[in-house]
């Protein structure tokens, strides 16, 4: 695998230790579930799966993540097909951990397919309340739909349209979750076909689209509701640009993202001479290197009452 110069240079300007994080992007990624508590539990699940040969280890920023290594294929064990877990990357488990959908309260996944943060959140939920999951694509659904269902996932009700028409229905949820469409730099360890395809052309366009998604989950939140900002991408102009935008657009006010045990860094508050927000430092970057795993980007965002 090879890293395009410009990409080296971009990246440069990102992160301080850009050696560290190459050689950790090239590292394949470590096979991780989560363990579906609306099913099974670790009591029942961890002895069952260590008595087949499986090593197992528990993520040290959430008891429901566990990484794996087995010569079996983990999404085609019987356990897997009862729900009983879901092979989810480590990182992708920590958006429903800053969000902390509660029981009874009215939640929203504005971009939910396949449905990892979807089934953790109903998880979390323990099935009660509702829990709206929406995505855009009918083949998206589908898999979404097959996920919820394999998970007992009841408290949740599929919607399929563009994130953007939840302009059309203001003030109608507690918590919103946006794991935003995006380039997709922070899953490079996953698919190294997102390093060969990157360009940075195509960043402008899709940090349109996340500025429009942002502002819609502004508006349908209820006044103090919880809105979580995220993506597996390590591109500034689709984390601290979009969230510097809602900053400067509406009436909201960022918080400290706090997740124990895992390493976090700061958002960036200047990249290529555009200025964002101090509050910006409030979110934060998750690099490969710092915990081994993909990389990601989280805002907590609280809306005024």
């Amino acid at each position: 695998m090879e890293f395009k110069p410009k990409f080296i240079e971009r990246y440069s300007k990102v992160v301080d230790d850009m050696d560290l994080f190459m050689e950790f992007t090239k590292k394949k990624l470590r096979k991780s579930i989560r363990i579906n508590t609306l099913k099974s539990s670790a009591k029942h699940l961890i002895p069952l799966l260590k008595e087949r040969g499986w090593e197992i280890e528990k993520t040290p920023w959430y008891d429901d993540g566990y990484y794996v290594k087995t010569t079996e294929t983990v999404g085609k064990t019987m356990e897997h097909s009862l729900g009983y877990f879901y092979v989810q990357e480590a990182a992708s488990m920590l958006p429903p951990i800053d969000l902390e959908p509660g029981k009874d309260e009215v939640v929203l996944d504005m971009a939910a397919a396949p449905g990892s943060k979807t089934t953790q959140m109903s998880m979390m939920m323990e099935n009660t309340g509702v829990l709206v999951a929406n995505d855009i694509r009918m083949d998206k659904i589908r898999a979404l739909s097959s996920n919820t269902q394999r998970c007992g996932c009841f408290n949740t009700i599929l919607t399929r349209m563009d994130g953007r028409r939840f302009n059309n229905h203001p003030e109608k949820f507690d918590k919103v979750l946006i794991d935003a469409p995006c380039s997709g730099t922070g899953s490079i360890r996953k698919s190294w076909k997102i390093l060969k395809m990157w360009n940075p052309k195509g960043i402008t366009s899709l940090s349109r689209n996340q500025r429009a998604l942002i502002m819609a989950a502004y508006r349908t939140l209820k006044p103090g509701g919880l809105l979580v900002y995220s993506t597996c991408t390590l591109e500034p102009e689709e984390n601290e640009g979009v969230v510097n935008f809602l900053l400067e657009n509406a009436d909201v006010k960022l918080e400290k993202t706090k997740i124990k045990n895992m390493k976090m860094r700061p958002g960036l508050l200047e990249f290529e001479g555009n200025r964002y927000s101090s509050e910006l430092k409030k979110t934060v970057r998750i690099y490969p290197q710092d915990n081994d795993t993909g990389g990601f980007y989280i805002a907590r965002v609280r809306k005024n009452a």
